[in-house]
């Protein structure tokens, strides 16, 4: 098991102690802003969770915003990707790609991501996005790539 996985998986219990510092800064502020959460990881694995809000999360036509599921899903193979970095790297996303199922309103979604490929530098992933009734929302597709050295500097 890797550091990162060990760490995050305390902080899911609840048992990480405050002053631990973490590899990456976990949870970012956009999990504040939008109010989801880490529930699972393993290497290469990451699922979190959301409650939407219409109220919170909604676009003009009262449906949950879709950027709001990409975000879930970008962070959930950002988590992913993360555990499987050594000390000193980072990664950026090449590219990220949705398709969009069912319109959601009020629902507490999950985003489980998976390695697809992990390469060296380019890891492929694919994040599944479903509603409380684990019905198919948003499928989730991205290339990471893995930053090393001067690349990783500031990240």
């Amino acid at each position: 098991m890797s550091l990162m996985v060990e760490l995050l998986k305390k902080q899911i219990a609840g048992t990480l102690p405050p002053e631990t510092k973490l590899p990456v800064a976990y949870p970012p502020p956009i999990a504040k802003t939008l109010g989801f959460r880490l529930t699972e990881i393993e290497v290469g694995r990451a699922t979190i969770e959301l409650t939407s809000s219409v109220e919170k999360h909604a676009n003009p036509m009262g449906t949950l915003h879709g950027g709001v599921i990409g975000d879930i899903a970008d962070a959930a193979i950002g988590t992913a990707h993360a555990t499987t970095l050594s000390e000193g790297e980072s990664f950026t996303s090449v590219d990220l790609k949705i398709n969009f199922f069912r319109p959601v309103w009020n629902s507490t979604l999950k985003a489980r991501a998976e390695a697809i490929h992990l390469g060296r530098s380019v890891s492929y992933y694919e994040c599944r996005v479903t509603d409380e009734k684990a019905r198919l929302v948003a499928v989730v597709t991205s290339t990471v790539m893995t930053l090393r050295g001067e690349m990783a500097k500031g990240r």
